[in-house]
């Protein structure tokens, strides 16, 4: 499945005016995910928030918060990964309209919960978010994420390049 939108939206009330807000799908909330975090280097405050709505009940944890600072403090460029058009060589930069592409594993099926694996152009492999089903809702949000790993720097950061 492939999520496009034209922009990032800057605050959660954008973030809820996407279609994919429903949550319906679970590539969903794994691709707002990703658009959130776009946000963490201008604004940490309103990606965590947009977490929060992309958590559900679940919430956002201190913990979750510290790792998120450790993962993406001067390390933008491994959420832009996950969009087309990206590698190292470019500085991971998107190409427009932003775009994710996202495959469901229906093996990883189990107890309402589905893992979603994504691409980063700086990884060899594919990094995944586990989603979990909110059965009065019908809606899917993130219980786990596996995105924010390492991957190769970017081309201007590489003193070796």
């Amino acid at each position: 499945m492939e999520i496009v939108t034209p922009n990032i939206p800057a605050s959660l009330e954008e973030l809820k005016a996407l279609p994919y807000a429903s949550l319906s799908e679970p590539e969903y909330g794994a691709a707002l995910f990703v658009i959130a975090m776009m946000n963490y280097k201008d604004n940490r405050d309103q990606a965590v928030s947009m977490l929060e709505f992309l958590k559900g009940p679940g919430g956002v944890s201190e913990f979750e918060k510290q790792f998120l600072k450790d993962r993406l403090e001067g390390k933008d460029h491994v959420v832009r990964s996950f969009f087309a058009g990206t590698s190292p060589d470019n500085d991971y930069t998107p190409s427009m309209p932003y775009t994710i592409s996202l495959a469901r594993r229906d093996d990883t099926l189990s107890e309402g919960r589905i893992s979603v694996f994504m691409n980063s152009s700086g990884a060899d492999s594919p990094r995944y978010i586990r989603m979990r089903l909110k059965p009065s809702s019908g809606q899917w949000f993130i219980e786990e994420q596996f995105i924010l790993s390492d991957i190769r720097i970017p081309k201007s950061m590489d003193e070796w390049a």
